[in-house]
């Protein structure tokens, strides 16, 4: 726990020994009023304020709810907050259930079900998007993008060709990018890839786009073993979004398998409130200040287990092998894990956790999904190589 939130927790309990607790007489009584900034509202305060008034005026206009969710959304993304997911599907309730909601609503909500890996119902909803608007590309995209993660590789180049008729260049091959180097086409994906990038220059791209293409050609690098070309990629990502959670873990990574920590520290230092950013700092620290970082990693994965949240099984695997060096524990969340989701770094801690495990046998599944899909990795085909036995 951070040292600001343990004072602030040590006090509430003073307070609750010392006091008789105040009860109000109905919920509608007001408890405090909190001041508004000294300073000016920002310009998306303004607007998200403004939306805001628009739809408590109507909220059951789906337009106006699905210009609010898309709001949220984009903002929990920005600041890596689940908490604006869940003010997205409020605003989206009078939907969130129906058989048929406009497409417009349907699209969010599929986007909602897949930050919270529920992979399946949100393939049903993009689905169902894609047949009632086949040229929406975004529906299209995060139909790639759940594919992939699935290790539904073929359904995603598909996906993906739908999109490159739609959108950007260089988004379209991205998309191709990613889904042919996950399924066994890493090189020849990267090279072209690359040279997308070079082609399309900055003026031809979002900043958004140009950060994923140059953090997957990062994570490309970094799976054939070409650490310096890895770095290269991911410095570029950064100078255009520095503060890209995902970009960060993913150099972090990098970072952490050269044993660079005191540059992960520097890197992470001020984005510890993102989990899996708090996951890595701590993996960065000597003994003497990790147990710190473990007991509020340990405080957070607890709160998500209350709210039945099982979206951060990866990196709590990560937690029980590297930081509590529970391997059997590891193993059991990384099977789960492996269950939903199967991304290299899914298969990579999961064999680590086997192998830390002594429990070969456990791993041989995802061995055999590795082989079928001619997955690379140089250091997943490390390992697997030692849980096999026989070259990698």
């Amino acid at each position: 726990m951070k040292r600001h939130a343990f004072f602030a927790a040590a006090l509430v309990a003073a307070m609750a020994a010392d006091a008789a607790p105040f009860v109000p007489r109905s919920g509608a009584e007001v408890l405090e009023t909190l001041p508004r900034k000294a300073i000016a509202p920002v310009p998306a305060d303004v607007e998200l304020r403004r939306m805001r008034a628009q739809w408590l005026a109507a909220p059951r206009d789906p337009a106006l709810a699905a210009a609010l969710a898309q709001r949220y959304i984009e903002l929990g993304r920005a600041a890596s907050d689940p908490r604006y997911f869940g003010y997205a599907q409020a605003v989206l309730a009078p939907w969130w259930r129906a058989s048929a909601p406009p497409v417009a609503v349907l699209l969010l909500r599929a986007t909602l079900l897949q930050s919270s890996h529920r992979f399946e119902e949100a393939t049903r909803d993009l689905d169902a998007v894609t047949r009632a608007d086949p040229s929406n590309a975004q529906a299209w995209l995060t139909l790639a993008t759940v594919q992939v993660v699935r290790g539904e590789y073929e359904a995603a180049i598909r996906s993906c060709g739908r999109l490159s008729s739609l959108a950007n260049g260089l988004a379209g091959m991205t998309c191709l990018a990613n889904a042919r180097a996950a399924g066994g086409e890493l090189e020849a994906s990267e090279r072209l890839l690359a040279l997308a990038v070079e082609r399309g220059g900055d003026a031809a791209a979002d900043a958004g786009l140009r950060t994923w293409s140059l953090t997957l050609l990062g994570e490309m690098a970094a799976r054939r073993g070409d650490a310096s070309a890895a770095e290269a990629r991911f410095s570029q990502a950064l100078a255009i979004s520095p503060d890209d959670s995902y970009l960060l873990g993913a150099y972090a990574d990098l970072l952490l398998d050269q044993r660079r920590h005191l540059e992960v520290q520097a890197l992470l230092r001020s984005h510890l409130r993102v989990d899996s950013l708090l996951l890595r700092h701590a993996l960065a620290l000597d003994a003497s200040a990790a147990p710190a970082a473990i007991a509020e990693l340990q405080a957070r994965f607890d709160a998500a287990a209350r709210r039945g949240d099982a979206i951060h099984q990866r990196e709590q695997a990560r937690f029980e092998l590297h930081l509590r060096h529970d391997a059997q524990a590891a193993l059991r969340l990384a099977l789960a894990n492996w269950q939903v989701q199967k991304e290299p770094a899914d298969l990579r801690i999961l064999l680590e956790a086997a192998l830390a495990a002594h429990a070969p046998a456990a791993a041989r599944p995802a061995l055999a999904w590795r082989r079928q899909h001619g997955i690379e990795d140089s250091f997943i085909a490390m390992l697997a190589q030692k849980l096999e036995g026989g070259p990698a």
